[in-house]
């Protein structure tokens, strides 16, 4: 039989199910409920005339059914984080080869050319100021 946890956790689904199997109950039938499976069995029995019996191994099914489709969805979700784990990886690895790359291009650049390396630096140290100066005074 299942608990109450296991119903409160997956009452939407069986509520559909119960209504789908048995057309008779209404949702004002099963608002009587309140999270109990005895009660549930209870309104079931005397809505439709089913044995305890039947609407017990109906309500174990659904149950059942409900933790299958949830074990589905939790494996797709964990094969989803992991191709997206594996995806981010993969373009970190790109980015740090690249940057990798352009820091060896710098220093080269700088090794070959040291004089005109200075001479940008100073450039461009001497317009970021320029352009917080006139930011400041704004």
């Amino acid at each position: 039989m299942i608990t109450r946890e296991e119903l409160r956790g997956q009452w939407n689904e069986v509520k559909g199910r119960l209504q789908e199997h048995w057309g008779q109950l209404t949702d004002d039938d099963l608002l009587r409920v309140e999270g109990s499976a005895d009660r549930l069995v209870g309104v079931v029995q005397q809505k439709t005339g089913a044995t305890k019996r039947e609407v017990e191994e109906f309500l174990d099914q659904a149950m059942a059914n409900g933790r299958s489709t949830l074990n589905q969805a939790t494996e797709s979700a964990s094969r989803y984080v992991d191709e997206a784990t594996a995806m981010a990886r993969e373009q970190y690895a790109r980015a740090s080869a690249a940057s990798e790359q352009m820091s060896r291009q710098v220093v080269h650049s700088v090794r070959s050319r040291p004089m005109e390396s200075l001479a940008i630096a100073f450039g461009v140290g001497v317009a970021a100021g320029a352009l917080l100066f006139l930011g400041r005074r704004r």
